[in-house]
């Protein structure tokens, strides 16, 4: 963003001031367009005078997908306009959502090169696959979408305002607030994983493809972006943060215990998916057209600092810190 906003003219759609306050202070010379998802006219007139649009917040908002596409549209086909899109592999999980199998381990791995078309044609009850259709449905000579479909994504974030991921810090929250590890099911779910610095390399390449005109970027309906560095087990990373906890001194030991889906999911919505259906892709296409490199630390590494920072903004780290000090 830092690199956009000098070498780019860049709008950004804020909710309200405070937040418009937020981007001012990191980006002075970004133009401010105060907004939101709901509101379809500034949606359509901003895409229709954009070149490129990154639209990274909200995978389920149809709404705003047809306004940002219809905007678009209005583009010649000599000029056509570029839209990225953020869905996130959340959609992978509809198979165990059918099911209602949570905790168990699946084999069925999802690419995004060879197996584009079984990726883009995935049933429409799945996470995130209304707005998928509409941004892939967008194929017009002046229309060049692309979707980039992240997996569960840590490490903190660089703007101006949350920089909180959601899987690993929510599952810390959790694991903080019960005083034990919480885990669903078997916990052999697997997903795959990737740092939200690598994954803004994605984007970045993405935007100066589209500003070479395509570059060698694929588009339209093949233009689909897994972005995983690697997999993890959900019964494993639940392990981590426990023992992180515990050796932090914020619960009283490193004991993990499967919770009812209902509990879980009272504590974090969603939490029975989140952490117990499977979602397992390769992302081939990035690092083959895009020359995608992952190389930030892994989840694994990344884990104890997000245990410390949800300790800390919990007030965990307060209250540990004055029974310390009074010898409790």
């Amino acid at each position: 963003m830092r690199r956009y906003s000098k070498d780019y003219q860049v709008a950004a759609l804020v909710r309200n001031s405070d937040k418009g306050a937020q981007v001012a202070s990191q980006y002075p010379s970004v133009r401010l367009v105060y907004g939101d998802l709901d509101n379809a006219e500034i949606l359509e007139q901003e895409a229709r005078e954009a070149d490129i649009v990154l639209h990274c917040a909200s995978a389920d908002h149809v709404g705003a997908a047809e306004a940002l596409t219809k905007g678009l549209a209005t583009h010649a086909s000599e000029s056509p306009g570029y839209i990225i899109h953020t869905s996130g592999t959340g959609i992978l999980m509809f198979a165990d959502m059918e099911r209602q199998t949570y905790g168990e381990s699946s084999s069925k791995v999802y690419n995004d090169w060879d197996g584009i078309g079984e990726v883009t044609s995935i049933p429409d009850f799945a996470p995130h696959r209304n707005v998928d259709k509409v941004i892939l449905g967008a194929t017009a000579s002046n229309v060049k979408p692309a979707i980039v479909c992240p997996p569960t994504i840590f490490g903190p974030g660089r703007g101006p305002g949350n920089q909180r991921s959601h899987q690993v810090p929510e599952l810390s929250r959790c694991t903080l607030q019960k005083g034990h590890g919480i885990q669903v099911g078997a916990g052999e779910t697997f997903w795959t994983n990737v740092h939200v610095h690598d994954l803004s390399d994605v984007f970045v390449s993405l935007v100066e493809a589209a500003t070479a005109g395509g570059g060698q970027a694929s588009w339209g309906s093949e233009g689909y972006y897994f972005t995983e560095n690697g997999e993890h087990v959900w019964g494993k990373i639940a392990q981590l943060v426990a023992t992180a906890a515990h050796k932090q001194g914020f619960i009283p030991s490193a004991d993990v215990k499967v919770l009812p889906n209902r509990e879980i999911d009272e504590m974090c919505p969603a939490g029975t998916l989140l952490w117990g259906a499977n979602s397992r892709c390769q992302a081939i296409r990035a690092r083959k057209l895009l020359g995608w490199s992952p190389n930030r630390k892994s989840l694994e590494e990344d884990t104890p600092d997000t245990v410390a920072h949800e300790a800390d903004i919990r007030g965990f780290v307060k209250h540990h810190a004055a029974k310390t000090a009074g010898g409790d």
